[in-house]
């Protein structure tokens, strides 16, 4: 990389100078680096980050995570989907994740392979890879990147899961569950293919190549059980989208074989009465809490604060069978029926649960807060513990409200009391930092004895969870700063703030609400409470609390950190759920070799290029898991409303596309869609700085939140899809009578109708 010198005087680079600098480093680079490069203070610094806005503005750089990048260009590790060949043979790929609204069309890779390629280099058509890319230097070809595989995380996939329906004389059809397969049809299962599955059963198929005349031809290879069993569901999910079920059996013996740990090398805190709160239904407990006034007295009125963590770097070490499956899986998933746990059962409920009055061993963090709700100081340990108690949400919040029962009531005044008095101080400075505080209920899946869904709840939100969460969050930034100051690499929770595009969507749609929204400058979560606050208790609450939510960044994984908006904090890790999430059994290990706190720590080779190719991988294995939890409640709703067509329902516009309405139902949260030929009398036009659906003769409108009545006309349980017809009228300033329309309007409507688009998740 050229150098660049210093200019006298600190005077600024010219856009020639600043554009060859982005280049140089590798596509990336920020205005700190800049200023540090060019020798740039003070006021010198204040108009870089004008000029550096200019260049953003007029599309010259984009500004992502607080950096600068050449538009189009792909940070050094990038999830790829390979696509196909060029004319030379040569594969082509595009990343995963791509914002085409926001950069345009993706950019194609073309993938170097060596000579000799070393084992899971070898990448084709179909698969989704982790590239190390490089941008192409003065080259006149269309494509600018090229990149080598570092890993192929999922081989193109020629299996298909189906229901199994019988012809006679032999032989029989598969029907795709998967939403976006339904579209293409069925395909054919020969008489010898059929693997003797049995009319209705779930399988899995293997698609051979489509003839030039007639259906695609499968073969059976794996029979899946009935899809009415209490299991199905949640099978369909996990064979969709290849969440791994099965542990090697190194694995399992490597748990079978772990021992508990001892008092060896640990600190030894079995007196402290620490207690696990979690929801009535936890299997595992690997967080422990507990917190009591600061005796020192330049600390007055602070508190003391303990979180203690389930020491799984203990079990699991880098480069073991365990590590191995625990990477693929990247983190448990659950489903209402079932979980597909990271860990096994031996180390996720048993040797790394916190169970009462068993020693169990421990990472914890003992925090010192002050009486205005700031953390202080903080110091890491190695420790053997021994609850106190297990507690459920409810259970300690009913003790706090004076219903105690056998196991809070002599923890009460000791325990309980003290952690709700620390978790109201700490309480301070988090409404003072204001993070992102959108009202979105969570519901919750309540099955029946044979897996049927019995009902959908909305569990209340209770000081207690809150008191858990702030606890845990103060924790993990303890781990953040600890492994920053210490210069130890660590995979960092990071959340970027919206893009510039998307707050001024949300800025004109807050204008049609006449809502104001402050254009320009740095972007905080406090400005996003400000506007919930106006509108909290007013008929479009759940309207501008959705179009909120959708103006905001995905969270993820990365070794780099660029802080996290939604919580408005500068660093952040995830340190507390080790047992089913491989990020922050990554920070355990970085803390263990940090501090010198003995064995299973971070290799001496896990260096930033290694984190981020695991960052990379779990980001994946969690937008895998949420998708896969989300299709399986899908299907379970559309199951239980399967005999209900023709029934009408409450529920409110959780979605405008041109394509049509999506809508929420009120009891059960079941998600549905109206296609935009079947709304109304007039021609409906998609508006979408409005979020609305509006007639283009009556003015009639349908906008995202409004609260509709609608009628189940199809439920295909298997896909988790249903369709509801609009028995609502809209809202407009001067409409006509539903029923109204002029002739000619009616005509143009009825002309211009187009199918129906297949809704996609």
């Amino acid at each position: 990389m050229a150098k660049h010198k210093t200019k006298p005087n600190s005077a600024l680079p010219s856009k020639e100078e600043l554009l060859s600098f982005i280049r140089e480093r590798s596509g990336k680079v920020g205005a700190r680096e800049i200023a540090r490069a060019f020798g740039l203070k003070n006021a010198a610094r204040a108009e870089l980050k004008r000029m550096l806005r200019d260049l953003a503005d007029s599309g010259v750089v984009d500004q992502r995570r607080k950096k600068l990048h050449q538009p189009g260009a792909l940070p050094p590790v990038t999830l790829a989907d390979v696509t196909g060949r060029d004319s030379d043979g040569e594969l082509i790929a595009v990343p995963a994740e791509w914002d085409e609204e926001q950069h345009g069309a993706p950019p194609k890779i073309r993938i170097s392979v060596p000579r000799r390629p070393k084992p899971g280099e070898a990448a084709g058509v179909g698969d989704r890879v982790l590239l190390r890319t490089e941008e192409i230097r003065g080259g006149e070809d269309e494509i600018r990147h090229t990149a080598r595989v570092i890993k192929i995380l999922d081989r193109a996939k020629h299996r298909m899961l189906g229901i199994f329906r019988k012809l006679p004389p032999g032989g029989g059809r598969l029907i795709p569950v998967d939403k976006k397969s339904l579209g293409r049809g069925e395909l054919s299962i020969p008489p010898h293919a059929t693997g003797d599955a049995e009319d209705g059963e779930l399988v899995a198929a293997e698609v051979s190549k489509q003839g030039r005349f007639g259906l695609p031809v499968a073969h059976v290879k794996e029979r899946l059980g009935s899809v009415k069993g209490e299991r199905a569901v949640s099978v369909i999910a996990i064979h969709t989208h290849g969440i791994p079920t099965l542990f090697a059996r190194e694995a399992l013996a490597e748990a079978e074989a772990a021992q508990p740990a001892g008092l060896s090398k640990r600190e030894d805190w079995r007196k402290i009465p620490l207690v696990t709160i979690d929801p009535a239904d936890a299997r595992d407990h690997d967080d422990a809490v507990f917190a009591e006034p600061d005796t020192d007295p330049n600390n007055r009125d602070g508190f003391v604060a303990l979180v203690a963590i389930a020491d799984v770097a203990h079990y699991v070490t880098p480069g073991s069978a365990l590590d191995r499956d625990a990477l693929e899986r990247g983190n448990s998933v659950y489903f209402p029926d079932r979980v597909v746990p990271m860990l096994p059962e031996r180390i996720s409920n048993d040797l790394c649960s916190l169970k009462p009055a068993v020693d169990r061993a421990a990472l914890a963090v003992r925090m010192v807060i002050g009486a205005d709700g700031r953390k202080r100081s903080h110091t890491f340990h190695r420790i053997l513990m021994k609850s106190a108690a297990k507690l459920n949400y409810q259970q300690a919040q009913d003790a706090i409200d004076g219903r105690s029962d056998d196991t809070t009531g002599p923890l009460l005044g000791p325990v309980l009391k003290p952690l709700y008095d620390a978790y109201f101080t700490i309480k301070k400075a988090r409404d003072e930092r204001g993070p992102l505080d959108l009202d979105l209920p969570e519901r919750k899946i309540l099955l029946k004895p044979d897996g049927t869904l019995d009902r959908v709840t909305v569990p209340q939100r209770l000081d207690a969870h809150r008191l858990i969460e702030e606890f845990m969050i103060l924790a993990n930034v303890a781990a953040a700063e600890t492994l920053e100051r210490l210069g130890t690499p660590l995979i960092y929770r990071v959340h970027d703030e919206p893009a510039r595009e998307r707050v001024e969507a949300l800025r004109e749609f807050l204008h049609t609400l006449e809502i104001p929204f402050t254009r320009g400058g740095t972007i905080r979560p406090e400005q996003f409470n400000a506007v919930l606050a106006r509108i909290k208790g007013r008929p479009a609450e759940n309207l501008v609390n959705e179009v909120v939510l959708r103006t905001q960044a995905q969270a993820e994984y990365a070794s780099e950190n660029y802080g996290h908006f939604g919580l408005a904090l500068r660093r952040y890790a995830h340190f507390t759920s080790p047992i089913r999430r491989y990020a922050d059994l990554i920070v355990h290990r970085a803390l263990i070799r940090a501090l010198k706190l003995g064995d299973g720590g971070l290799p001496a080779e896990a260096d930033m290029a290694a984190l981020s190719e695991i960052a990379a991988r779990i980001s994946t294995a969690e937008r895998r898991a949420m998708v896969a939890e989300r299709e399986t409640t899908d299907r379970l709703i559309a199951h239980f409303l399967a005999d209900r067509i023709g029934a009408t329902f409450e529920g409110r516009i959780s979605g405008v596309t041109r394509a049509g309405l999506f809508v929420k139902l009120r009891d059960t949260g079941a998600d549905g869609f109206i296609p935009a030929r079947t709304i109304g009398d007039d021609y409906f036009q998609y508006r979408e700085h409005e979020h609305a659906m509006v007639g283009r003769s009556t003015g009639e409108t349908h906008r995202l939140g409004d609260e509709v009545t609608v009628r189940l006309v199809e439920a295909i349980p298997v896909a988790g899809a249903l369709r509801f017809e609009l028995l609502s009228e809209g809202s407009a300033a001067a409409k006509r009578p539903r029923g109204s329309v002029s002739g000619p309007a009616r005509e143009r409507k009825r002309d211009e109708r187009k199918p129906p688009r297949k809704r996609r998740r």
